[in-house]
């Protein structure tokens, strides 16, 4: 069985890639490069020929439309970023009872949460209570209750899920991953605003 990890952001080096390559001009890489993280990805932009627009710098050329880019909402390419997080614990859920502060879900029949590591400081906006799906064991379970400072609540049902086990925030739709579109429709926050401020409170890392 896995240990819990603590809210990963892991960047797509080949998903960057491609959405570099199918551009032209200048890459804007302010605000560390809206969370994915300069350092990571100034490498991977250049050697794909684009310029580098960051904080404080004057723009010479055209700059690349960050939704293509980074692959967010209303674009067409790939998404660079998917945030993961993994269960800490299980338990069972009377019918009646409540999870997390104010009890805003209370379980229509008995049921089993989840624990998961990652909440508003990590970038896990308190809006999405409720109103988002995560991936786990292969299928998605809705974050249930009040986003916590550190963690969240999944509902599980009768998944098979066991402590230490991935939990998928948001990611790439097209393998199989929630998508971030629900995350800008739950909260009213932009696709960029979202993974600058979770990609910052997180643990980066690049994959291929």
């Amino acid at each position: 069985m896995p240990d819990p990890q603590p809210v990963r952001a892991l960047i797509s080096v080949e998903a960057l890639t491609r959405n570099a390559r199918s551009a032209a001009g200048v890459a804007d890489v302010r605000r560390d490069a809206f969370g994915h993280g300069l350092a990571l990805c100034a490498p991977v932009l250049t050697a794909s020929g684009l310029g580098l627009l960051g904080d404080g710098d004057s723009s010479e050329g055209e700059v690349v439309d960050p939704i293509q880019l980074w692959g967010l909402p209303g674009g067409s390419g790939v998404p660079v970023m998917s945030l993961h997080g993994s269960v800490l614990s299980t338990k069972i859920l009377r019918a009646g009872e409540g999870v997390s502060y104010g009890y805003t879900f209370r379980a229509a029949v008995d049921t089993r949460v989840a624990l998961v590591s990652g909440g508003y400081a990590q970038g896990i906006v308190r809006e999405v209570g409720n109103r988002v799906q995560v991936g786990v064991a292969g299928t998605t379970a809705p974050i249930v209750g009040r986003v916590a400072m550190d963690a969240c609540v999944i509902d599980i049902g009768d998944l098979e899920v066991a402590c230490g086990d991935e939990v998928v925030f948001f990611g790439d739709p097209a393998a199989g991953e929630p998508g971030l579109a629900a995350w800008t429709e739950a909260t009213g926050l932009t696709g960029a605003e979202i993974v600058s401020l979770a990609g910052a409170r997180s643990r980066r890392r690049g994959v291929r």
